[in-house]
């Protein structure tokens, strides 16, 4: 296949990541979760609902117990390195200054990982490492702070409040997502489906600045018309 059409079935979300895969759409996963505030305690809850087993971890234990207790089914508390060590899939969904500390920290558990990246850099709140992220762009930012994980770009554009509820609509509302690796695209929009939104693949990491808000692509969109915004950024 050559570059132009390969570009064109990833923009406009045809073949293998349009829908599941026959037979993969009720496989379950283990996700490990570090980082559950908002984002990360609301997809996890989606992910609790669809009978996934999901950790949840932060900087406070008491709260990602009292969390897993009360979500009951599949859910777990644990440490950061336990919920990496946990996850077939890994969600981070941290303030993008702990995201250095944690690629550190966790080098050698990350690697080879799927790992969704929730961060979105905001000079306000991360300083410095939020300047050279948006100027090297988001995504490519994220794969350098993580190396050797398998990064996909996801739920970086949609408010917090209304991702638990994605779900009551299923499909209606899609999801821009970054990546380079097929495979975890593929594990990644599975999962995402399960949440409610209609993954829809704007192209590789280069293209994660664009899912922050404040961009063209912020903002809950219909599938067809993050196609149509994505084709034309650069």
């Amino acid at each position: 296949m050559n570059t132009k059409r390969r570009n064109v079935l990833v923009l406009f979300g045809i073949g293998v990541f349009a829908r599941p895969l026959a037979g993969f759409a009720q496989q379950k996963t283990k996700i490990g979760i570090v980082g559950s505030g908002r984002v990360g305690s609301a997809i996890g809850a989606a992910w609790v609902r669809k009978g996934h087993e999901v950790m949840f971890s932060s900087r406070t234990l008491d709260d990602d117990r009292e969390l897993a207790k009360k979500l009951g089914g599949g859910a777990k508390a644990g440490t950061p390195k336990e919920a990496i060590a946990f996850g077939e899939v890994v969600m981070i969904s941290v303030p993008y200054r702990a995201l250095p500390e944690i690629g550190k920290e966790h080098a050698a558990a990350l690697k080879g990982k799927v790992v969704i990246d929730t961060c979105n850099p905001f000079p306000n709140r991360d300083g410095e490492v939020a300047n050279w992220a948006r100027e090297k762009g988001a995504g490519l930012a994220s794969a350098e702070l993580l190396p050797g994980a398998r990064i996909v770009r996801a739920f970086n554009a949609i408010g917090a409040a209304s991702m638990g509820a994605a779900h009551e609509n299923p499909g209606k509302v899609g999801m821009p997502i970054a990546g380079e690796d097929a495979k975890a695209i593929e594990i990644a929009s599975r999962l995402i489906r399960d949440v409610g939104y209609e993954p829809v693949l704007v192209g590789g990491l280069a293209m994660g600045k664009f899912l922050m808000p404040g961009t063209p692509l912020a903002g809950e969109h219909a599938p067809s018309e993050i196609r149509k915004i994505a084709a034309g950024l650069k």
